[in-house]
């Protein structure tokens, strides 16, 4: 009995408010009969009349409890573990050779830098061939002229970025070098709070909210020597690619939008307006605009990478990744920001050991052969050629297929369920209807519709995920890599329910020079091994280093 009237104390509340114009309506026995409609439950007469006088005294609690404000910040104590029973992995940190390019010539027109990658410039920096001052100046010029273009930036941060670049060139010029990041120009996702900036999380409603705080992750790069240039859009509250000042627009494409939500890190990064870039996912957020804007994307394992400083979607399910033009420069960026921040309960302490003396033949490789065997989908032929490429590299590549005995789309209550409770205020508030995008599939209507997810279903659905990263998880420690189309089946949600890493590589163009993309799933916390084999697809597939024709440079 306890239990179905808590499953029905907050639905009967919105039943209430829907009955009459008034907050404190009445709940009565038509209340509990119009509710329980909603949440499939008939209950009889009897047990309704008995629960009323309960119901009553929940809507004052949730009043009582509304009293409070609540900072986006502050973390529900449930805290998502990805490890499944038993879990065990490599604890030692290795010492990384990364083996930095050093014959990189200077281009006969500076600007064509703007295009290198983290690794070339990186060469250039350390052998003071380049300064991080020059460098620093071609990355903001390009998002000055193009960055209205594609809507990608949100504040240019031109005064930090050329303190930070005189630093790190003061500090070569004293023997002093901080790694492979030192002097390289980045952005981030405008949802990282950069204390002395707007951050404005791409919504109208937080357009002018400053955060006096640096988040841990911009914190960890600016440690390692790297150049704040710019804060890039995002969708609003991370969706899509619509934000309070326009639609990011796709490099390749500018009719199209870049996707999202991490839509200014990935269109910016093609662009070549950053050297790289900072963006989050919860559900596509980074392997979405990756693909539309071809460029290559780190999803980490859940709790890799803090999210302290962080706009905060889905406790359980958000996750802070690079976006790179290539594989090798996302190791080099996840190598920094990766690791344990106490003020971030989610993260863990294991080791990040990239290492390129593997043979390519040796990784026990899987492929998800019924979702590539679907019906002609968009980038079908360039994921053929794509695994007749990793054949030709000594990958044997094993069918294998997902599991598919629960209901993974019906799991995703709970990032719904987070969400609405992240932005509880905005739509009590009704300043939800700030927002941009207000149509059926919007977070507005989303968070609405949120408020009538019981909290019993939310409970089983997160006891289903727990079913879900064991069955997962014993499919996936057979292998050292599984290769995925980017958008097949429910893949997308089912790895970031369950925290697996990926990194999403571009592989081709459709017939209308779109790009496409394959993904790399990996086990957890082992983001070492799909970069490492996506790099060695790279180096011969050689998509990473086209460059969309609007915004290249004159050799």
């Amino acid at each position: 009995m306890k239990t179905k009237t808590f499953l029905l104390i907050g639905i009967v509340l919105f039943i209430a408010m829907i009955s009459c114009n008034k907050q404190d309506t009445e709940i009565n026995k038509k209340t509990v009969q119009l509710a329980q409609q909603l949440i499939d439950l008939n209950f009889t007469e009897t047990e309704i009349d008995s629960m009323i006088e309960s119901l009553r005294y929940a809507r004052e609690d949730y009043k009582n409890l509304r009293t409070i404000e609540i900072e986006n910040a502050v973390v529900p104590r449930l805290f998502f573990d990805p490890r499944p029973k038993n879990f065990t992995t490599d604890t030692q940190q290795d010492l990384i050779n990364w083996n930095l390019p050093t014959q990189v010539d200077l281009p006969q027109n500076m600007e064509n830098l703007a295009f290198y990658s983290v690794a070339e410039l990186a060469s250039l920096i350390k052998q003071k061939k380049l300064s991080s001052v020059q460098l620093t100046n071609i990355y903001l010029d390009r998002l000055k002229r193009y960055g209205d273009t594609l809507e990608c930036i949100v504040t240019l941060t031109e005064d930090l970025a050329l303190k930070q670049a005189k630093r790190a060139d003061d500090e070569l010029a004293k023997g002093i070098y901080r790694g492979p990041l030192h002097g390289i120009p980045y952005g981030v996702k405008d949802l990282f709070a950069v204390d002395g900036y707007k951050t404005t999380w791409g919504a109208a409603p937080y357009k002018d909210q400053e955060i006096e705080q640096t988040a841990m992750v911009v914190k960890k790069l600016e440690a390692a020597g790297a150049v704040l240039v710019g804060k890039l859009t995002l969708g609003a509250l991370a969706m899509g690619d619509v934000w309070f000042g326009g639609i990011t627009k796709n490099p390749w494409d500018l009719k199209q939008g870049s996707s999202g939500s991490s839509a200014g890190s990935a269109s910016a990064t093609a662009a070549g307006l950053v050297a790289f870039a900072i963006g989050t996912e919860t559900w596509g957020s980074i392997v979405s605009p990756s693909t539309r804007c071809g460029v290559t994307g780190l999803r980490p394992t859940f709790g890799r990478v803090s999210r302290n400083g962080a706009m905060a979607l889905s406790w359980s399910m958000d996750k802070v990744g690079p976006i790179c033009r290539e594989a090798f420069d996302c190791a080099l960026v996840f190598n920094v920001i990766q690791g344990i921040d106490p003020e971030d309960p989610s993260t863990v302490d294991y080791p990040f050991n990239y290492n390129e003396n593997v043979e390519i033949s040796a990784l026990k490789v899987g492929y998800l052969k019924d979702l590539f065997d679907r019906d002609d989908y968009r980038g079908k032929e360039n994921d053929m050629k794509t695994l007749e490429a990793l054949r030709n590299l000594g990958m044997e590549l094993e069918e294998i297929k997902l599991p598919d005995d629960l209901p993974v789309g019906s799991m995703s209550i709970i990032l719904e369920a987070e969400a609405a409770a992240a932005f509880d205020e905005l739509t009590r508030n009704n300043l939800d209807d700030e927002m941009v995008a207000q149509h059926q599939y919007a977070w507005p209507t989303i968070f609405r519709k949120a408020r009538f997810i019981p909290a019993v279903e939310y409970i089983q659905a997160s006891r289903m995920r727990s079913l879900l990263i064991e069955k997962l998880n014993d499919l996936m420690q057979n292998y050292d890599v599984i290769v995925s189309p980017s958008f097949g089946g429910n893949q997308l949600l089912m790895t970031n329910l369950t925290g697996h890493p990926c990194v999403v590589i571009p592989n081709g163009f459709d017939e209308e020079n779109h790009p496409t993309s394959i993904s790399f799933l990996g086990n957890l916390y082992d983001e070492a091994t799909i970069l490492y084999a996506a790099k060695k697809y790279q180096e011969v597939a050689g998509f990473h280093k086209k460059r969309p024709a609007y915004f290249s440079i004159e050799q």
